[in-house]
């Protein structure tokens, strides 16, 4: 599996990919749901780019150490993140 907390590329995804798995793995510990819109914002990307680049990650299959999951429309697509081994996420004070 791969380690989320590091920053060591993951094999067959490309550098906007990489970005938004870097930010999500970084912010997983404390929300589950992200906006497309925000995630962009923080990782220099449009909510369409995000969106983009979500569905073609979940399309391959490749573990990345998240599940993923498009979860609601309103207002712009919100995506449901959680560790794929929830002993992986870190503990927040």
């Amino acid at each position: 599996m791969h380690d989320t907390n590091s920053s060591a590329p993951i094999p067959g995804l490309n550098e906007k990919q990489q970005r938004i798995l870097q930010y999500l793995s970084a912010q997983v510990g404390y929300q589950t749901y992200f906006k497309s819109r925000l995630i962009g914002e923080a990782v220099g990307l449009s909510a369409k780019e995000v969106g983009s680049n979500l569905a073609q990650i979940l399309q391959s299959n490749r573990d990345v150490g998240l599940d993923i999951e498009k979860w609601g429309y309103s207002s712009g697509t919100t995506w449901k993140v959680t560790p794929t081994n929830p002993a992986q996420m870190r503990q927040r004070a």
